[in-house]
């Protein structure tokens, strides 16, 4: 588990590759952001679970918003459905299908990121999309964000990020996915663009490297801080939305903090710090959420024990 050090320290300060990580999915997001910025609109969002805050400020150019993706914005990890759409497309065999799928179950009962694996499903997909063209890979995101992804978007997330850009802010996904996946979601939600992890290519092919390391932890500070100089912003006046403890090193950085659908060890720091609480997962008060409802418990784990039995039989 050596190998996994970068991802365990919860309170280590950034190192050079954490730095490197973050300038380059802040060159990336700028770089997708011109594109998007004509769609701002998000047909048929729905209304927030709860009364609007007084913030965000109208008019405040200096203020941006940052979401985390995965379980804040989206139920489950995009890296995930991305290998089920992938698989679909014969891009590996049905055995990494079954790991996926467990890792995704995994992850929505756990409600936290387990670094194992999600080091693993990231290997997997390097190694996946290795030798592949980029403007291939982003073709067929499209198709997988219709197929596994749009119907996830918590609604009530999408109404605070709608808010923000009601209030004439920009909106930033902040994200381990790779980029590419990333700008794809924020596109379809009519965000600014995303911050992800940046997947080495050479002349429009993957190489199967990173560039610095998966934007986790320390590395998510790091490409908002990088983003927020370029676009000549005010932390103190921004906004960041997360449900993971991981991302404390970003929810602190910023004046406006929220932990969305919390894991316990967010719920607790936010609560002693007298951070906002939203939680989309049972229509409860954040107070009140331990785990995932006992039916989408039920469920996911039937739809995992249903995929492996069925991997058992074909072979």
């Amino acid at each position: 588990m050596a190998a996994l050090g970068w991802l365990t320290p919860r309170r280590r300060s950034a190192t050079a590759r954490s730095v490197l990580a973050g300038e380059a999915s802040a060159e990336a997001a700028r770089k997708s952001s011109q594109e998007l910025e004509a769609l701002d609109d998000l047909a048929g969002a729905s209304a927030p679970e709860e009364p609007e805050p007084e913030f965000p400020v109208v008019g405040d150019d200096k203020a941006a918003a940052f979401f985390d993706l995965d379980n804040t914005v989206m139920q489950g990890a995009a890296i995930f459905h991305f290998g089920r759409g992938l698989y679909k497309r014969k891009f590996f065999e049905r055995q990494e299908l079954a790991r996926f799928a467990w890792q995704q179950a995994w992850f929505r009962l756990a409600g936290v990121e387990d670094p194992e694996h999600m080091q693993d499903a990231r290997d997997s997909a390097l190694s996946i999309v290795k030798g592949h063209r980029v403007a291939e890979l982003m073709s067929i995101g499209e198709e997988i964000y219709d197929e596994y992804m749009a119907e996830r978007i918590w609604p009530g997330t999408r109404a605070l990020a709608q808010a923000h850009l009601d209030a004439g802010q920009k909106v930033w996904l902040v994200t381990a996915a790779p980029v590419e996946t990333a700008t794809i979601i924020a596109r379809r939600l009519g965000l600014t663009g995303a911050l992800g992890t940046v997947a080495e290519s050479m002349d429009g092919v993957y190489t199967g490297k990173l560039v610095g390391e998966p934007l986790h932890g320390p590395a998510k500070a790091e490409a908002v801080r990088a983003l927020a100089s370029a676009e000549g912003l005010d932390l103190a006046r921004c906004a960041a939305y997360s449900d993971s403890h991981n991302d404390i090193p970003m929810l602190s950085l910023v004046g406006h903090p929220y932990a969305i659908n919390p894991d316990a060890k967010l719920r607790k720091h936010a609560r002693e710090r007298d951070w906002r609480l939203r939680d989309y997962r049972t229509g409860r008060k954040a107070a009140k959420v331990g785990i995932p409802a006992a039916a989408g418990v039920g469920a996911i784990a039937g739809g995992t024990a249903a995929a492996i039995a069925l991997h058992r039989r074909r072979h």
